[in-house]
Parts: structure tokens; sequence; C-alpha cells
């Protein structure tokens, strides 16, 4: 009789959502770079499978529905390669050494201010941007906390690497803009509001950086196993 698998190697819904889009994501770069039928036609099933494991893993979506999305997003050479988003977070500090919080309205969640990379800036200066424009207030970027995996530590279903700079206000007012924030505030270590998104570590690394703590940049380090393995260190 095979040996039950230990807590460490089960499957869960986490893991079949990262299986699901690697799946899908090698099977979109397949068919970037071929103009084989029948190579498509094999990638074409791999998108297949991916959408059935996706909905194994409680997707909202209805299997057909997923593949079509996955088709309409394949390009052509370089342009399709399949790659992970890329969001940038602004962890900023007052001289109360309160943080900047947004309530986002998509969710209820409360986080620091963040969006997706735009084309042309450079990450700090998204940063300073999405600052700007979701709570009103100017900052100036002081240093990188770190980068992350979304979809490795599970507070994403689709992948993206998360980058988080520490930042400093400078100027402005609270005002949150009406389309990216629910409410804005600054808020002590100790009188965070709920409910709060991401990690018990990355609060940590924040407040850590608002204190002046001199901190390594954060990442995600590599695993032994990185599908069958913990997913969050």
């Amino acid at each position: 009789m095979a040996p039950e698998p230990s807590d460490a190697e089960a499957c869960t819904p986490h893991d079949l959502v990262r299986w699901s889009e690697t799946l899908a994501g090698i099977a979109r770069t397949g068919m970037a770079f071929t103009d084989n039928l029948y190579e498509r036609e094999r990638f074409e099933e791999i998108l297949a499978v991916a959408a059935d494991i996706r909905v194994a893993a409680g997707s909202h979506f209805e299997r057909d529905t997923l593949v079509h999305e996955w088709m309409a997003s394949v390009g052509h050479g370089v342009a399709g390669y399949q790659t992970p988003k890329v969001a940038v977070g602004a962890v900023v500090g007052n001289e109360r050494g309160e943080i900047l919080l947004i309530k986002r309205p998509d969710s209820g969640v409360w986080l620091y201010p963040t969006g997706w990379a735009d084309i042309g800036y450079s990450p700090s200066e998204v940063a300073e941007k999405e600052v700007r424009e979701e709570t009103g207030i100017h900052c100036e970027v002081r240093s990188l906390i770190g980068v992350v995996d979304g979809l490795r530590r599970g507070f994403t279903r689709i992948p993206l690497y998360s980058l988080l700079f520490h930042c400093t206000a400078v100027g402005g007012e609270l005002d949150p803009h009406p389309l990216e924030a629910e409410d804005v505030g600054w808020f002590a270590a100790d009188a965070l509001p709920e409910p709060l998104a991401a990690s018990r570590d990355t609060w940590e690394l924040a407040f850590g950086a608002i204190r002046g703590e001199v901190l390594e940049p954060h990442f995600d380090r590599p695993r032994a196993s990185p599908w069958r393995g913990p997913t969050e260190d």
C-alpha cells in the first residue's frame, strides 16, 4: 500500500492555481513561437487541461471561458512570451512613525498604495505616482524593501511579482481618489485597521523600514521543490 502523503505534500487549491497558471503560461508561450499546426493543437490541449485544474481549484469562470481568455492573450514571438505581471507598492511613513494605508474599493481590505507598473516609468517613479494619485500625499522613495512572488505567497490568483518600496511623506494632503480608494489614513503599528491585506512578515518589514532600521532587500528564497514544497517561507 502506498504511503499517505504528508501535510507538506498534500495538494491544496493554492497549489492547483499555481500549477494551472504555469501550464497555461507554457502553452501560450509555445504557441507564440511555433507555426506548426500539430504543435499548436498540443498546446491548446494543455490549455484545456490547465483550465480543468483551475476549475478544480474553485475558479469563478467556466473551463471554456478560461481557455478563451488565455487564447486571446497569445502573441507572436517575444511579445507572446508569458511572464508575471509587475505590481509596485509603496510603504509610506510620516514623522510620527505611522503608515499610509488605503481601503481598496474592489475588496474592502486595507493595504499600502499599490498599482501595476506603467510603461515609460521606472519602478520607483511608479511608487511615487501611485501614492500621489491614490492618496493625495507626495512622497520620496528611500529604499527597496523587497520583491515577492504573489502566486507563491497566495495573495493573488494571477502570476505577478510585487516590488515594495519604502517612502517618506514630503507634502500633500489626504485626498483619496474616488476610483482607487474607498478610504485613506495614517495608522500606527498597534492600531492597524481591519480587514488587513498582506502577510505578517510584510508588515514587520514595513514598520522596520519606517523606524529607520537598515534592512536587506527581502525576496523569496529558492525552494528545493518549487511545485511540491511549502509555498511560503
